[in-house]
């Protein structure tokens, strides 16, 4: 027995033995008796309190580094009480599982304001099945295989996003491709009522020609095809950008800058631009008046942002008060208090833009009430403010005739429509960029316009332009012609897409716009992303609602710290001259009716001449 007991005795020094050899072999490859030298050696002035602290600081440095061990998806609402998506990252930090952070998304439903119920419903379930298949994929199959991964390896996550989208694309089409074989299945039993069909034919070829005598419209192209359950992947890829960024200490925005600029990371940073909507008068608002879906402000470039936002909100409160309304003598649209005639046409409510809807009955009538208001304040339009209109033609054409309803009863046909915009711009100089004002499919109207007010306002692709997913594989972004577009992070975009796209417009020389959705949540990573990404606007809508303040909330905290890190920079292509240049041939802008106030008193109010320093 004794023997045995000192059999097995000296087998388990040996393993000791042989471990504490292995234990050796790494301090002295990983240098850390050197390096425990250096820590104690830096300790030895501090405090025993202080000591503790510091050695914990130090001996992290030689610990794992953290990994991804659950990603839980979860259905949360959205700005609007809509279902989306939010995701959550747990890591393995220190051998010990760690919430990390979470991060929402927002989906890519429009919002239909005056829709039929029926269509509502239809919407209601396709956002309930999008939002219930992403938390499938993630709570299933993602967070199985993204499981050991480094939050930090952005580029690696999002591959690995990327090739599993690209998995369920395939099940997709031979799921659909078995439903047609199934459902042809039956045909050869049915051979005798072959004939219908090809009376069908004939009217449609009859259709078809009596379409081509007419030509009223070039058909809409039909809607890309959005995969059930893409959500997921723009939001784990934002969510994993988060977590990256917070295991490292340092903002999300320094975290994207850093992936788009992979050599060499930028010394300093530019804010961009606000683009903010300050009216909705389009088709869904009281008035005659359909072409102008946002009335959108531009702040004076070199203003701060804070500064910027002050100014607006002035305007927008002098809009509140409903002092200076145009009184339009012509009933409302049906639906709208139609009856009611000589009332100002404001409305209580606040559009899901999160800016005030009101009706008007021209096209110069809110722009003339922004002019008389930056008149009363001391400012000029064209100067310390620019503006933007979304016209969002889509949504106005009539297909039966083959025109654009931009005032109620009132069409016009594509020659009409440049020549409107062209009248609208030597009117209002200051309007330095149209946003949709045509549909993507009259390609030769975006040519027309862009050449006949491409130099002296920016042409941009909102809604019409295509999806970052179709930019990508097509390669190419200037369809239909324009200065620029709006990227929307939705869907299936992951943050190295994001990358990508604002790379091939820096190429082309056009403006990257980061906009907000329609039905925005209340994450507000959309400022960090655009700054991180150096775009030169961002649009958030209005200056209301909680999904949207927070968002300018964060742009404030951003400048702030980018003030007081000395990396604040200036964009020189942050500036309008080249606009103000051409602008100056056309048509004077029309004088308001309106006193002007005491400019020098407002001025001091909204740009002090000196910012103070912000108090630590």
């Amino acid at each position: 027995m004794g023997d045995d007991g000192g059999g097995r005795g000296s087998g388990s020094a040996r393993e000791l033995q042989k471990l504490r050899r292995q234990a050796m072999r790494y301090y002295q490859e990983n240098q850390v008796p050197r390096r425990l030298e250096e820590l104690l050696n830096a300790t030895f002035y501090l405090q025993p309190a202080d000591v503790y602290g510091h050695l914990a600081n130090c001996m992290s440095e030689l610990a794992i580094p953290p990994t991804i061990c659950k990603v839980v998806g979860k259905n949360v609402l959205d700005g609007l009480g809509f279902p989306t998506l939010q995701v959550e990252i747990f890591c393995t930090v220190r051998n010990f599982p760690k919430n990390i952070c979470s991060a929402a998304i927002s989906t890519h439903f429009q919002v239909h304001e005056n829709a039929l119920s029926e269509l509502l419903e239809v919407e209601e379930m396709e956002r309930s099945e999008e939002v219930s298949t992403a938390l499938r994929w993630i709570n299933e199959e993602l967070s199985e295989q993204l499981q050991g991964q480094r939050p930090c390896n952005q580029a690696e996550v999002d591959q690995l996003l990327r090739t599993f989208f690209e998995e369920k694309v395939q099940e997709e089409k031979e799921k659909k491709e078995l439903e047609k074989k199934i459902s042809a299945m039956p045909v050869p039993s049915a051979t005798s009522p072959s004939p219908p069909p090809a009376a069908r034919k004939k009217g449609q070829k009859a259709g078809k020609k009596e379409v081509q005598v007419e030509k009223p419209v070039i058909p809409a192209e039909p809607a890309e095809p959005v995969l059930c359950g893409s959500l997921a992947i723009g939001a784990v890829s934002l969510a994993i950008a988060k977590a990256s960024a917070v295991l490292a200490h340092k903002p999300l925005y320094l975290s994207i800058a850093a992936l788009k600029h992979t050599e060499e990371p930028p010394t300093k940073l530019t804010v961009p631009l606000l683009m903010v909507t300050l009216l909705s008068c389009g088709k869904s608002s009281p008035g005659k008046l359909n072409l102008m879906k946002e009335v959108i402000c531009i702040p004076q470039p070199g203003l701060s942002t804070k500064q910027g936002v002050a100014m607006l909100l002035e305007i927008q409160k002098y809009i509140n008060r409903n002092e200076m309304l145009p009184s339009p003598k012509t009933e409302t649209k049906k639906g709208h208090d139609g009856g009611k005639r000589g009332q100002p046409s404001l409305s209580s409510r606040i559009s899901h833009l999160g800016c005030l809807t009101m009706g008007f009955d021209t096209l110069e009538q809110p722009l003339q009430l922004i002019q008389g208001i930056c008149t009363n304040l001391g400012l000029e339009l064209g100067t310390n403010l620019h503006l933007a209109i979304n016209c969002a033609a889509q949504e106005l054409m009539d297909c039966s005739k083959g025109k654009y309803e931009v005032m109620m009863g009132i069409y016009k046909n594509m020659a009409e429509m440049v020549d409107l915009y062209v009248d609208l711009i030597n009117k209002f100089p200051s309007i330095i960029a149209l946003i949709d004002p045509f549909r993507k499919e009259d390609s030769e109207q975006w040519e027309s316009i862009y050449n006949a007010l491409g130099s002296r306002c920016h042409i941009i692709a909102g809604a019409e332009s295509k999806s970052i997913a179709k930019l990508l594989e097509d390669e190419t972004i200037s369809n239909p012609k324009s200065s620029g577009l709006i990227i929307r992070h939705t869907n299936q975009t992951t943050m190295s897409d994001l990358v990508t796209v604002t790379n091939l417009a820096d190429s082309k020389k056009l403006i990257s716009i980061l906009g907000s959705t329609e039905g925005e949540s209340c994450d507000d990573s959309l400022v960090d992303l655009a700054t991180g990404l150096g775009v030169r606007f961002v649009k958030l809508g209005g200056l209301s609602r909680g999904e949207r303040v927070t968002k300018y909330n964060r742009l404030f905290a951003i400048e702030e710290e980018l003030v007081q890190n000395g990396t604040l920079g200036l964009n020189e292509e942050h500036t309008f001259s080249d606009l103000h240049e051409e602008a100056q041939q056309g048509a004077a802008m029309p004088e308001a009716d309106v006193q002007a106030g005491d400019p020098n008193e407002f001025q001091e109010l909204i740009f002090p001449t000196e910012v103070p320093e912000p108090s630590t």
